[in-house]
């Protein structure tokens, strides 16, 4: 299921871009500014062609995969094997699970290569490519047949969205170094700017880190093409949510990143074809450094920045209401600015003003 650049359009229309602008400083005159919500609102206006965006069904989904590199001494997210992170967010033991309910998202973990095996579960979609990629320091991470297969899930899993808004996030041991090891390739920056290593991280574990991933690196320095790349030192999580996001955006679709993984994948998507990350918009669950490099490779910010230090995915869920409501500037508060309510002598509404939030729907099934 190749996609072609053809296929995704860019975003870039200035008619529309000053028809939106002019609805937002009409509303502005008579309410005043919202500061770097009209932006955000231009944007998702911009992502939908609409003078009037409206997003449904937002689906929050969680990569998981193992890299081959974790028997190499890199650390267990929290302590805990990506299993087990799978379960509880399955669960709903973890904050972004609780979050991603109470704002009505959708969330599924996608088993693209655990390790380990996890039983049928209803928020669980088992798409294991294998059980987890090889070490990037000997070989290949994946094959190329692995990484197509990787592609065509992320695709069906895109194109069978019951909405139009996709919440990528990573998990899985090993996720946050591929994607870090991968990103410097991509752009020719030194893998240091890219390890989330944190404040806290001693000297001694970030040089093993490093040796680590820069033996990986020189083993596959003279690969140039972006797929060829994702084979050598990617994850399976990553190329399943290149895919994703190539087929959403090819649909107009709301794409959300949230972390070092999906950030990586976006890199990947973006050099297959370059208008993607015109759909994108960025949020963060911690603090380390290295995704404030990766947020820079698209000269993006968060959308929040809370000081967390959670799992990749809760920044997400955090900022969906911010979303809704800059969508709401256009969709639901535009006839404030067009149309005034009267006042005075035998005028009566018993509701003059439109309300500032929209109804909510019953979630719906992701897929």
């Amino acid at each position: 299921m190749p996609i072609h650049q053809s296929l995704i359009s860019p975003t870039a229309n200035p008619e529309l871009e000053r028809a939106l602008r002019d609805r937002i400083d009409r509303r502005a005159a008579l309410a005043g500014g919202l500061g770097e919500l009209e932006p955000l609102a231009v944007r998702l206006g911009l992502v939908q062609g609409s003078l009037t965006p409206r997003f449904s069904n937002p689906a929050l989904a969680l990569f998981a995969a193992d890299h081959g590199m974790a028997v190499d001494g890199i650390g267990l997210l929290h302590g805990r094997s990506s299993r087990d992170q799978a379960l509880l967010a399955l669960r709903q033991r973890l904050p972004l699970a609780v979050f991603a309910k109470q704002q009505g998202l959708g969330m599924h973990v996608v088993d693209c290569g655990l390790a380990d095996a996890l039983l049928p579960h209803p928020r669980l979609l088992a798409r294991k490519i294998a059980h987890g990629t090889r070490n990037a320091r000997s070989s290949a991470a994946m094959s190329m047949e692995q990484a197509h297969a990787a592609l065509r899930v992320g695709m069906e899993i895109a194109d069978n969205l019951a909405g139009n808004v996709l919440a990528c996030a990573g998990l899985g041991q090993g996720s946050q170094e591929s994607a870090a090891l991968l990103l410097s390739m991509l752009s020719g920056q030194p893998l240091r700017d890219f390890i989330t290593s944190g404040p806290d991280m001693p000297a001694e574990q970030q040089a093993h880190l490093l040796q680590i991933l820069g033996v990986a690196k020189a083993r596959h320095r003279d690969l140039q093409e972006p797929l060829d790349v994702l084979a050598a030192v990617g994850g399976y999580e990553i190329a399943v949510m290149v895919g994703a996001m190539l087929v959403a955006a090819s649909k107009r679709h709301l794409i959300i990143v949230d972390g070092m993984a999906a950030c990586a994948a976006l890199r990947v998507a973006a050099l297959i074809a370059a208008p993607v990350t015109d759909y994108a918009v960025f949020c963060r669950s911690h603090s380390h450094r290295g995704l404030d490099e990766a947020l820079a490779q698209f000269h993006a910010s968060a959308l929040l920045e809370l000081g967390m230090e959670g799992q990749d995915g809760t920044g997400a869920a955090l900022a969906w209401p911010l979303i809704r409501c800059a969508a709401s500037l256009l969709s639901d508060l535009h006839d404030l600015a067009e149309h005034p309510p009267h006042s005075g002598p035998g005028h009566s509404d018993s509701n003059p003003l439109p309300l500032l939030t929209e109804a909510v729907s019953p979630p719906r099934p992701m897929f």
